[in-house]
């Protein structure tokens, strides 16, 4: 079973980054929790304060898909709609390490 990489980019509107951050929080918090979840970072831009990246490696398929349907996630997405300047991009990715395993994937 291999592991799942997701990279979701998430613009805010000018002003939101704070309350976009403690809206994600929690979220992030209970996510860690989970079975499966390996990593469940956020990040923000440097060159752009409004770009928020979660950057997540799963286990499985099947713990990402479970990790869709909690409760948290759906009312994730209710609570940041306001706050977003566009609609997320959510890539999932498979590892294609390249040289060193360690060193070359998330």
């Amino acid at each position: 079973m291999s592991t799942v990489t997701v990279v979701a980019l998430v613009k805010v509107k000018p002003g939101s980054e704070d309350a976009a951050t403690a809206i994600l929080a929690p979220v992030i918090e209970q996510t860690h929790e989970e079975e499966g979840c390996l990593k469940y970072a956020l990040h923000r831009s440097n060159a752009d304060p409004q770009q928020l990246v979660l950057v997540e490696r799963w286990a499985s398929q099947a713990d990402l898909d479970a990790h869709f349907q909690k409760p948290y996630m759906g009312e994730l997405f209710t609570a940041l709609a306001e706050h977003l300047a566009e609609p997320p991009a959510i890539h999932f990715l498979t590892p294609t390490p390249v040289g060193d395993a360690e060193k070359a994937a998330l």
